[in-house]
């Protein structure tokens, strides 16, 4: 009989690369060893920030056959599966929420492998080390975040709890052109993505979309300044440190897609996309001026138009914002997983998901309704 055992790593640098990436990790920018590995060498997690790594590695016969990025946390930022309501009610009634462990890419709301293995029962396996090491530890619980639904299907199967949430995303129907996408709106809102575009692009300067070598360390200065404007707006404190992406463009310019836009030679705002096999990912946004539509522009039509001619299958324009709505991003559901230790907490938390499936359901529903494209 082939014998199955599971450990905890304290550092991802403590595996080989292609032991991680082999595993089926590198299916997703995101869950590559090179970006995980990112975060920890640039201080972005790992001591004083919340996120401890804790990486489960399954072995079969020896050989590295699964991996699971996890994370103790002591709070629950940079997660965009939000658990505070749960950590508020467990702590009134004289529980300790925190810490707990945490499967998932940190400051990442994108859906992608989390029990990452060819193998079935190697994937039960993980699930079940994340519940006994929480478990063994202390740990309030156990939640995986952003996996696949045949993950939270599987989730279900060995008595975790599964939630649904929703983002927005946008799916490339076999487009030659920015213009056939256009094509399948309705008069009205096609109309108003062609004049918001028109707006966008009279800021007096021009938008360049750079990847790979393209991206020069000056790009990552400009990004850098962008970066901490809108974290220091929407977070308090940039997630991110500034040796985050000289790390990102050593090792991953390559995966980048880097949107600029300037004026008298001078970046003024930019969008990062992390480019995926099959999908682009958007995820940071920043600005030095403010013009009319440029966010829209840079952050969503620009990465359309980029899909398109890559023939990538859709844009993931990250958590959040039905205002991409409007501009042909729809609704899409996203799937987690939980597992709470106490009993009476894991039965009330199962209610609660209950009724929140129900709402998400109804709502993307009526969202998808509410869509831009045309009837019929």
């Amino acid at each position: 009989m082939s014998e199955l055992t599971v450990s905890v790593l304290s550092a991802i640098s403590g595996i080989d690369p292609a032991e991680w990436d082999g595993c089926g990790a590198d299916a997703n920018p995101f869950t590559t060893h090179r970006f995980l590995a990112a975060l920890e060498a640039s201080a972005s997690v790992g001591e004083g920030t919340g996120w401890h790594p804790s990486h489960l590695i399954a072995r079969l016969d020896g050989k590295v056959a699964g991996v699971a990025p996890c994370y103790v946390k002591t709070h629950s930022q940079g997660e965009y599966i939000f658990d505070h309501a749960w950590a508020h009610a467990y702590e009134r009634a004289g529980g300790r929420y925190y810490p707990k462990l945490q499967c998932a890419v940190p400051f990442t709301p994108v859906t992608g492998p989390r029990l990452i293995s060819a193998i079935p029962a190697v994937q039960g396996a993980l699930l079940q080390a994340m519940a006994q090491v929480a478990r063994q530890s202390g740990l309030s619980g156990a939640h995986v975040t952003f996996c696949s639904a045949a993950e939270a299907a599987l989730g279900e199967e060995v008595g975790y709890l599964s939630r649904a949430s929703e983002q927005f995303h946008w799916q490339n129907d076999g487009y030659a052109a920015f213009d056939d996408f256009l094509g399948r709106l309705s008069s009205r809102k096609r109309k108003a993505i062609r004049k918001e575009r028109e707006r966008a692009q009279a800021f007096g300067g021009s938008i360049r979309s750079l990847r790979g070598d393209e991206i020069l360390p000056a790009h990552w200065d400009a990004f850098w300044h962008f970066y901490q404007d809108t974290g220091g707006r929407k977070w308090g404190s940039p997630y991110l440190t500034r040796a985050f992406f000289d790390i990102l463009h050593d090792t991953m310019r390559d995966d980048c897609l880097l949107v600029l836009a300037e004026r008298d030679g001078r970046p003024i705002a930019g969008a990062l996309n992390l480019i995926g096999r099959d999908a682009l990912y958007g995820r940071y946004w920043g600005c030095i001026e403010d013009h009319p539509h440029l966010h829209f522009e840079l952050c969503y039509h620009r990465a359309i138009d980029w899909a398109i001619a890559q023939g990538l299958a859709r844009v993931e324009a990250g958590a959040q914002g039905e205002h991409k709505l409007a501009r042909g991003y729809m609704p899409s559901q996203t799937h987690s997983l939980h597992w709470v230790a106490d009993e009476g907490f894991h039965k009330a938390i199962a209610d609660y998901l209950r009724r929140e499936r129900d709402a998400v359901g109804q709502e993307m529903a009526l969202l998808t309704e509410m869509g831009p494209f045309r009837r019929g």
